[in-house]
Protein backbone atom coordinates (compact mmCIF):
# COMPACT_ATOMS: atom_id res chain seq x y z
CA UNK A 1 0.00 0.00 0.00
CA UNK A 2 1.65 3.75 -1.10
CA UNK A 3 2.12 5.92 1.88
CA UNK A 4 1.03 9.42 2.53
CA UNK A 5 2.52 12.17 2.11
CA UNK A 6 2.79 14.88 4.82
CA UNK A 7 3.46 18.51 4.31
CA UNK A 8 3.59 21.05 7.31
CA UNK A 9 1.56 23.92 5.99
CA UNK A 10 0.00 23.54 2.64
CA UNK A 11 -3.68 22.95 2.95
CA UNK A 12 -4.45 23.48 -1.08
CA UNK A 13 -3.57 20.47 -3.56
CA UNK A 14 -3.44 21.11 -7.06
CA UNK A 15 -4.45 18.49 -9.01
CA UNK A 16 -4.19 17.63 -12.84
CA UNK A 17 -4.55 15.04 -15.75
CA UNK A 18 -2.78 13.85 -18.07
CA UNK A 19 -3.08 11.77 -21.12
CA UNK A 20 0.96 10.78 -20.50
CA UNK A 21 1.59 10.96 -17.44
CA UNK A 22 4.22 8.93 -16.95
CA UNK A 23 6.03 11.14 -19.37
CA UNK A 24 4.39 14.62 -17.81
CA UNK A 25 6.02 13.62 -14.45
CA UNK A 26 9.55 12.90 -16.33
CA UNK A 27 8.89 16.59 -18.11
CA UNK A 28 7.54 18.31 -14.98
CA UNK A 29 10.71 17.25 -13.16
CA UNK A 30 13.18 17.88 -15.63
CA UNK A 31 11.41 21.16 -17.16
CA UNK A 32 10.50 23.00 -13.69
CA UNK A 33 12.89 21.24 -11.07
CA UNK A 34 9.76 18.90 -9.30
CA UNK A 35 10.52 15.80 -6.95
CA UNK A 36 8.78 12.44 -7.68
CA UNK A 37 7.08 11.79 -4.03
CA UNK A 38 4.91 8.59 -4.69
CA UNK A 39 3.57 6.97 -7.97
CA UNK A 40 0.83 5.07 -7.94
CA UNK A 41 0.59 3.05 -11.25
CA UNK A 42 -2.57 0.89 -12.92
CA UNK A 43 -1.86 -2.37 -14.36
CA UNK A 44 -2.30 -0.55 -18.03
CA UNK A 45 0.36 1.69 -17.61
CA UNK A 46 -1.48 4.86 -16.90
CA UNK A 47 -1.13 6.42 -13.70
CA UNK A 48 -3.47 6.15 -10.80
CA UNK A 49 -2.17 8.57 -8.48
CA UNK A 50 0.62 10.71 -8.23
CA UNK A 51 2.62 13.44 -5.79
CA UNK A 52 5.47 15.53 -7.11
CA UNK A 53 7.35 18.39 -4.87
CA UNK A 54 8.51 21.56 -5.38
CA UNK A 55 9.91 23.13 -2.42
CA UNK A 56 7.37 23.13 0.26
CA UNK A 57 3.97 22.05 -2.47
CA UNK A 58 2.76 19.25 -3.43
CA UNK A 59 0.88 18.96 -6.53
CA UNK A 60 -0.71 15.71 -7.17
CA UNK A 61 -1.72 14.36 -10.89
CA UNK A 62 -3.19 10.96 -12.64
CA UNK A 63 -3.51 9.86 -15.98
CA UNK A 64 -6.48 11.47 -17.80
CA UNK A 65 -9.79 8.99 -18.10
CA UNK A 66 -13.53 9.22 -18.38
CA UNK A 67 -15.16 9.45 -14.86
CA UNK A 68 -17.46 11.99 -13.05
CA UNK A 69 -15.12 14.74 -12.60
CA UNK A 70 -14.65 14.97 -16.26
CA UNK A 71 -10.95 16.50 -15.71
CA UNK A 72 -9.24 16.72 -19.80
CA UNK A 73 -5.77 17.69 -20.69
CA UNK A 74 -5.86 20.88 -22.46
CA UNK A 75 -4.30 18.84 -25.30
CA UNK A 76 -7.62 16.89 -25.70
CA UNK A 77 -9.98 20.40 -25.24
CA UNK A 78 -7.69 22.62 -27.36
CA UNK A 79 -8.32 24.97 -23.96
CA UNK A 80 -6.99 25.74 -21.08
CA UNK A 81 -9.54 26.65 -17.93
CA UNK A 82 -7.26 27.66 -15.37
CA UNK A 83 -3.53 27.86 -14.50
CA UNK A 84 -1.11 27.20 -11.68
CA UNK A 85 1.14 29.95 -9.99
CA UNK A 86 4.18 28.68 -7.88
CA UNK A 87 6.57 31.30 -5.56
CA UNK A 88 10.27 31.22 -6.59
CA UNK A 89 12.88 33.57 -6.57
CA UNK A 90 15.65 32.99 -9.59
CA UNK A 91 12.65 33.65 -12.45
CA UNK A 92 15.49 34.23 -14.90
CA UNK A 93 17.17 31.03 -14.47
CA UNK A 94 13.92 28.62 -14.02
CA UNK A 95 12.67 30.43 -16.92
CA UNK A 96 15.87 29.10 -19.14
CA UNK A 97 15.71 25.82 -17.72
CA UNK A 98 11.96 25.33 -18.57
CA UNK A 99 12.77 26.62 -22.26
CA UNK A 100 15.72 24.32 -22.54
CA UNK A 101 13.09 21.27 -21.69
CA UNK A 102 10.89 22.70 -24.29
CA UNK A 103 8.50 24.44 -22.25
CA UNK A 104 5.65 26.77 -24.73
CA UNK A 105 7.23 30.45 -22.65
CA UNK A 106 3.73 32.36 -23.30
CA UNK A 107 4.57 35.69 -21.29
CA UNK A 108 7.68 37.12 -19.84
CA UNK A 109 10.12 37.07 -17.78
CA UNK A 110 8.62 40.48 -17.34
CA UNK A 111 8.14 42.84 -14.00
CA UNK A 112 4.19 42.84 -13.51
CA UNK A 113 2.25 46.10 -12.05
CA UNK A 114 1.90 43.98 -8.99
CA UNK A 115 5.54 44.23 -7.90
CA UNK A 116 6.30 40.43 -9.32
CA UNK A 117 8.65 39.62 -11.62
CA UNK A 118 7.45 36.46 -13.37
CA UNK A 119 6.78 34.00 -16.93
CA UNK A 120 4.01 32.00 -18.15
CA UNK A 121 4.71 28.47 -19.38
CA UNK A 122 2.96 25.58 -21.14
CA UNK A 123 3.98 22.81 -20.12
CA UNK A 124 3.99 19.27 -22.65
CA UNK A 125 0.25 18.68 -23.00
CA UNK A 126 -0.73 23.16 -22.40
CA UNK A 127 -1.25 23.34 -18.58
CA UNK A 128 -0.50 26.80 -17.43
CA UNK A 129 1.86 27.59 -15.30
CA UNK A 130 3.43 30.90 -13.86
CA UNK A 131 6.42 30.92 -11.71
CA UNK A 132 6.90 34.56 -10.23
CA UNK A 133 8.55 36.43 -7.10
CA UNK A 134 5.14 37.46 -5.58
CA UNK A 135 3.88 35.41 -2.76
CA UNK A 136 -0.01 35.51 -2.57
CA UNK A 137 -1.50 35.71 1.10
CA UNK A 138 -0.01 38.90 2.11
CA UNK A 139 3.65 37.54 1.43
CA UNK A 140 4.03 40.13 -1.22
CA UNK A 141 7.15 40.84 -2.99
CA UNK A 142 10.35 38.67 -1.46
CA UNK A 143 13.03 38.54 -4.15
CA UNK A 144 14.10 41.95 -5.50
CA UNK A 145 10.44 41.60 -7.89
CA UNK A 146 10.04 45.55 -7.92
CA UNK A 147 6.87 47.34 -5.87
CA UNK A 148 5.78 45.65 -2.86
CA UNK A 149 2.13 45.01 -1.81
CA UNK A 150 -0.17 48.15 -1.46
CA UNK A 151 2.49 50.36 -3.89
CA UNK A 152 1.56 50.95 -7.25
CA UNK A 153 3.27 51.61 -10.40
CA UNK A 154 4.11 54.79 -11.65
CA UNK A 155 0.64 56.19 -13.92
CA UNK A 156 -0.19 52.89 -14.08
CA UNK A 157 2.64 52.40 -16.28
CA UNK A 158 3.82 48.61 -16.51
CA UNK A 159 8.00 47.79 -17.04
CA UNK A 160 8.79 44.76 -19.24
CA UNK A 161 12.20 43.38 -18.38
CA UNK A 162 14.27 42.92 -21.66
CA UNK A 163 16.95 41.59 -20.26
CA UNK A 164 16.05 38.10 -19.61
CA UNK A 165 17.33 35.37 -22.61
CA UNK A 166 14.42 33.36 -22.22
CA UNK A 167 11.80 34.15 -24.90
Amino acid sequence: MAQQTQTATQVLFPFLRYRDAPAAIDWLVKAFGFKELMVVPNENGTVAHAELDFESGVLMLASARDDELRIKSPSDLGAVTGGIYVYLEDIDAHCERARAAGAEIVRGPEHTDYGSHEYTARDLEGHLWSFGTYRPNGGGVVAGGGLAVGERALDGVREISTGSSCR
